[in-house]
């Protein structure tokens, strides 16, 4: 019997909020965690995603059952559907979900802004996949000065990314919509009808938004988020748990991350399927399936791996300060993953480093 439901979150809240909530005292050290005993039993695991290419795992471990077969019959999966990560983090920090998908600036934002509380990132889900995409005429940064260009929520991945790369092209922006260029935090299927009706000049958006924009409504890359890292490697997507529910249920983290590694597999280990896969789930949660040639494109652009890349944090706390979007703050203790490297070592796998940043 399929004991997944699914219920999609109805509203997006703002940064302010995101930031507020969960607001704790100081972080109690990473090895206080108790990730690696035996925890008390739960009936249900509330995991949150979103319907984009770079959650592909999550949307693979749902369709094929992997999570379910990873934790159980006894174990419920009920899952809820975000636009962005600061709603995320807002039910997170409010106890509503117990996981979810997410970027990482969202992740680092709660981490710093609960005194280290909050959540521990405890695996890579992907990465790549990113890019502002604009307008015809639009053909060279310099072009951008007075236009409007959308990000999925202020303070996520993709308007860090966006705020942080027109600051290096000379740009002011601020986070009223602004500056030189203005920034609109928008969700992302309205971004590409208001794209389509020329009240934008362009977007910086995850996957599979860019290739919607480019194969369904005519925009052109300007700027591959890819090019902007070493090796074209920065992370999209990571899986980031409630620190409390990992500390009381370590077996059910650990179940969840066995589901999560075997999604990740199963995207590699059938590179035919995978894009109709990821398309039903894609529909099934907006309504309407990706254009085959959507998917494909936009799955050429994104990897998937459990490998959250930490050592790229600290650069990325800095883009968010600099981005005005989150506070200063150590992100020591971010990372829990010792119950993924336990996994890889018992499959004959290298381990994963945490960088200095928590636990491997």
């Amino acid at each position: 019997m399929n004991k997944i439901r699914t219920a999609t979150a109805l509203t997006t809240l703002g940064l302010v909020a995101a930031m507020m909530a969960g607001c704790a005292s100081a972080a109690a050290s990473p090895s206080e965690t108790s990730a690696g005993d035996a925890g008390p039993s739960v009936d249900e695991l509330r995991l949150g995603y979103f319907a984009n290419v770079t959650h592909a795992p999550a949307l693979v471990g749902l369709e094929e059952g992997l999570f379910q077969d990873a934790v159980g019959d006894d174990v419920t999966i009920t899952t809820q559907v975000f636009n962005a990560g600061p709603a995320a983090i807002e039910a997170l920090t409010a106890g509503a979900i117990d996981a979810t998908y997410i970027g990482p600036n969202p992740s680092i934002n709660t981490f710093i802004q609960s005194g280290g509380q909050s959540a521990r990132i405890i695996a890579g889900a992907a990465t790549g996949g990113a890019a502002l995409v604009v307008r015809d005429g639009i053909d060279d940064p310099a072009d951008l000065e007075g236009t409007t260009i959308a990000t999925p929520q202020l303070g996520n991945t993709q308007d860090v990314a966006a705020r942080v790369w027109l600051a290096d092209q000379g740009f002011e922006t601020d986070t009223s919509g602004g500056g030189d260029v203005q920034i609109t935090p928008t969700e992302n299927a309205q971004t590409l009808t208001l794209f389509q009706d020329g009240q934008l000049d362009g977007a910086w958006l995850p996957e599979p938004w860019v290739s919607r924009l480019v194969i369904d409504a005519g925009a052109h890359v300007l700027q591959d988020e890819a090019d902007l890292w070493e090796d074209g490697e920065f992370p999209t997507t990571v899986l980031l748990v409630r620190k409390e529910f990992l500390d009381e249920h370590p077996d059910v983290v650990a179940d969840l991350l066995k589901g999560h590694e075997a999604a990740v597999q199963w995207i590699a280990d059938n590179a035919d399927e995978a894009p109709a896969v990821i398309n039903d789930a894609i529909e099934k949660e907006t309504g309407k399936p990706l254009a085959d040639a959507v998917i494909q494109r936009a799955l050429e652009h994104v990897t998937f791996s459990v490998d959250p890349h930490a050592d790229t944090f600290e650069t990325l706390v800095d883009n968010g300060i600099q981005a005005g979007t989150q506070k200063d703050g150590s992100i020591e203790g971010l990372f829990d993953l010792r119950l993924l490297n336990k996994q890889l070592e018992a499959e004959g796998e290298e381990p994963i480093s945490a960088a200095g940043l928590g636990e491997d």
